[in-house]
């Protein structure tokens, strides 16, 4: 279903994403989440290059040249059984608010995954929303394998974050504070390793390369004791992923605890497959329930879907 020739489906021009059509990308986004992103946020996100591949996506758009929707997959690897498998997780599916119920998500859907086995991408997965999920398992074809689960600490401290996000006059001083704070704590290292390799599971794999490309979002990496640990400021302290904290788990929560008490952060927040050390560590601290659902597309890589293990690190929003 690779696109040749004229390329208009159902009175909708389809497009493979390029770099020129990131700009596209920056104002469907502001159609649908009414919320604005810069181009370069999306240049940066985009750009696989470390992974040969890359703009593994199409857009749609209607009679007056205007986005409509977008769907495709970043490329990434892998690590299954110490092999790289050349992946793909699928992110910002998008459909204009005008556009909606026309068929364009399952339509973009199957041009994406056409275009992934054309490029030699053996498995696609995701973390989708409610809305995206049902479409995703009932008509292209996607297994769920899991759920991420969340873990919630809470913590009683002034809201300097909330207020910071209600009082624009203050964000600015905000971002400063948190830059003072953790100015002598964070490492100059770019994210860790992924910490699921280690209970025996399979999943992303961060080379530096890999690590590199992720700073398109704004994170930290600390280390506490033996541990470090790779985390994002945003509606609490997330943590991504943890490695070295096998033997002093308790230690590095009472840290951690400390610190986003300093930084007015009211919770501390986890999210991790059940099949990882991680998980079982954090049952002690707190109940966990499902938060994104874990669904993987099977393209040709014949591997054992549910060895595959994520952190809240391995989603693109991370």
């Amino acid at each position: 279903m690779l696109l040749s020739g004229e390329n208009i489906i159902n009175g909708y021009r389809i497009e493979r994403l390029n770099h020129n059509r990131l700009k596209d990308m920056a104002q469907l986004y502001e159609a649908v989440y009414d919320k604005v992103l810069p181009v370069y946020y999306f240049v940066r996100k985009y750009n696989t290059a470390y992974t040969k591949v890359m703009y593994t996506g199409f857009l749609a758009y209607d009679k007056n040249n205007q986005p409509a929707a977008y769907y495709g997959v970043i490329p990434c690897f892998i690590q299954y059984n110490h092999e790289l498998v050349l992946a793909g997780q699928s992110a910002d599916t998008m459909t204009h608010p005008e556009h909606r119920n026309k068929g364009l998500f399952v339509l973009l859907a199957k041009f994406a995954y056409d275009l992934c086995r054309n490029e030699n991408i053996k498995l696609v997965f995701g973390f989708p929303n409610q809305n995206s999920l049902p479409g995703l398992v009932n008509k292209l074809g996607w297994q769920v394998t899991g759920f991420l689960e969340r873990f919630t600490i809470l913590i009683t401290t002034v809201p300097l974050e909330r207020l910071a996000l209600k009082f624009e006059v203050l964000n600015g001083f905000y971002k400063a504070y948190i830059k003072h704070v953790l100015k002598k704590l964070v490492l100059p290292q770019h994210g860790i390793p992924n910490s699921v390799f280690n209970a025996g599971s399979n999943g992303v794999y961060r080379s530096d390369e890999y690590l590199q490309y992720k700073t398109y979002n704004t994170t930290y990496t600390i280390k506490i004791g033996e541990a470090i640990v790779w985390f994002k400021i945003q509606n609490g302290f997330i943590v991504g992923d943890i490695t070295g904290f096998e033997n002093d788990f308790d230690n590095v929560i009472q840290a951690l605890t400390r610190l986003a008490k300093k930084l007015g952060l009211q919770k501390l927040q986890f999210q991790v497959s059940y099949y990882t050390k991680l998980y079982t560590l954090l049952k002690v601290y707190s109940e966990p329930v499902p938060a994104f659902p874990i669904i993987i597309k099977d393209l040709g890589a014949g591997v054992d879907l549910k060895s595959l293990a994520f952190t809240f690190a391995d989603i693109d929003i991370f």
